[in-house]
């Protein structure tokens, strides 16, 4: 090979390798990012609602919320739940101070003691024999117990020592305690609520219709329930109330019962549904 042949093959390679090395790389294509799970949540509650024809934007609430108060006013020493916590009817919830009733127990107790006697002094200075008292008459004995001050003594003994059960509180029903209104040791106060109880196995569902939907409703009309929580759960519902009144805004409000569910809680929002056979 001569050397002009091998200089014009040099001059081809590098042209080529030129144009391969300057040519722009392809641009990748891009990537469509996966919707979020609370993207695909909504879009599959959107289409139950359309499917469905109708809904109406609803509460979810307990039909029963106890307070749960103290009868008498003393220290809370004890708390024996935490918010949340599902406690049965009857269940020792919280316990109060003691040691102000147990010393005016003490103190009744001295003054019983010294009323019995000054009874028996009354009937002794009428001429009984103290081994012969409790045959004294009747009427003779309950005068002597009134003018002895016996019978208000032992009544104010028998008012502290039922106080006294006061300090024990138990859950009036059974539910979840849903409100946390007093503290560990601050003072319990009668017609104050400590905290409450939410009958969580009995909820229902309020929401308002259109007073040109009403028609679609009546007691024991069947609803289906989608909570925003969880919009893949379809609850059924029996509606149980219509207001007999239409506000102003041209809205009727009705109420319809709930089956008790893990997953369902008092004020959760929810969607109601309604396919109008």
């Amino acid at each position: 090979m001569n050397r002009f042949s091998a200089l014009t093959i040099l001059a081809v390679l590098t042209a080529c390798h030129f144009r391969s090395s300057s040519a722009p790389e392809a641009a990748p294509a891009p990537v469509e990012p996966e919707p979020s799970p609370a993207v695909v949540q909504n879009q599959s509650l959107q289409r139950t609602i359309e499917a469905e024809g109708f809904s109406s934007k609803g509460t979810i609430e307990a039909v029963t919320e106890v307070p749960v108060y103290s009868r008498i006013s003393e220290q809370i020493v004890a708390f024996d739940m935490k918010l949340g916590q599902r406690v049965k009817k009857g269940q020792v919830v919280a316990r109060l101070s003691q040691a102000v009733l147990n010393d005016r127990i003490a103190r009744n107790k001295a003054e019983l003691e010294k009323a019995e006697y000054q009874y028996q002094a009354i009937l002794m200075g009428q001429g009984y024999k103290r081994a012969e008292l409790e045959n004294a008459p009747e009427e003779i004995k309950r005068q002597a117990r009134i003018n002895s001050g016996y019978n208000t003594a032992l009544a104010s003994l028998r008012q502290l020592e039922h106080e006294l059960t006061y300090c024990t509180i138990t859950a009036p029903v059974s539910g979840a305690v849903s409100r946390l209104e007093a503290t560990l040791y601050s003072a319990a106060t009668p017609g104050v609520p400590l905290f409450y109880i939410v009958d969580t196995d009995h909820l229902k569902v309020c929401f308002d219709v259109l007073e040109n939907e009403l028609h679609k409703f009546q007691t024991g009309t069947k609803i289906q329930v989608i909570s925003v929580a969880y919009p893949s759960e379809v609850h059924e519902a029996a509606v149980s109330a219509i207001s007999p009144v239409v506000e102003r805004n041209g809205m009727v409000h009705l109420e319809a019962t709930l089956q008790p569910h893990p997953h369902l809680m008092p004020g959760m929002t929810a969607i109601v549904t309604h396919a109008g056979k």
